[in-house]
């Protein structure tokens, strides 16, 4: 066998030799990529779909929804309630009232002599006193025509009434006036057959029979009641 001399250039010298990796780093690197790719596949198999959940979780869902569904329920129960309270609540404070009592009723609205009566005639002694029958602004308190001293109220709901043939009034035009605050008093001046309060309703300046439009509201004129407070007056 040859022997090298030193002198001898060494083919191998100055390259770098790339160590061989063992069997074992393989074989552990495969495997790996193998147990992750079950891992993967068995997690994605192991998810639950619709089909596969428990038919106790989904009755707890269905109870949890009914549960939820019966509270917004009693929400808005509470809240209708709570706004029909508030209704009750204004209606009482701005009431529907009979003008007087102890009248008696002649006269309805209809034709009477040939011409319209545009109003109801509520037969009283005279200097009985006579009350609005709902709150507003006295538009008219005076000397007015044929219905003699007369008072108007209109209504916050764009309605008026004609109070005619007082003896005297005792509000001023521009009164805020309240159900049930006196207006003035029975009587028997302008075109008036006696003593009697002649009571109209004009609706968009137009005459409506009062006992039907005030019977919506609570008031009957022919058995002299209001539906507020349920007083029926002597006849």
């Amino acid at each position: 066998m040859r022997q090298r001399l030193s002198s001898e250039p060494d083919r191998y010298r100055g390259r770098r030799r790339v160590p061989t990796p063992p069997r074992s780093r393989y074989a552990a690197v495969v495997t790996t990529a193998f147990v992750g790719a079950g891992i993967v596949a068995l997690g994605a198999n192991a998810l639950p779909d619709a089909k596969s959940v428990n038919p106790s979780v989904l009755d707890e869902l269905r109870q949890a929804s009914v549960a939820s569904q019966d509270a917004a329920d009693r929400n808005g129960t509470a809240d209708r309630a709570t706004r029909d309270e508030r209704s009750d609540a204004a209606s009482e404070q701005d009431p529907w009232l009979l003008p007087l009592h102890g009248y008696d009723f002649k006269s309805p609205y209809g034709v009477r002599w040939g011409k319209l009566h545009t109003g109801i005639d509520l037969v009283a002694p005279e200097g009985t006193p006579y009350k609005a029958i709902h709150s507003g602004t006295v538009t008219k308190a005076g000397w007015f025509g044929g219905y003699g001293y007369a008072v108007i109220v209109k209504h916050s709901d764009g309605s008026e009434a004609i109070y005619g043939h007082s003896s005297a009034v005792t509000v001023k035009e521009g009164q805020e006036v309240k159900a049930g605050d006196q207006l003035g008093l029975v009587g028997n001046t302008g075109h008036s057959y006696g003593s009697h309060l002649h009571l109209e309703v004009h609706v968009n300046g137009q005459p409506l029979d009062p006992v039907p439009w005030l019977q919506e509201r609570g008031v009957d004129i022919k058995l002299e009641t209001e539906a507020l407070y349920g007083d029926v007056a002597a006849s």
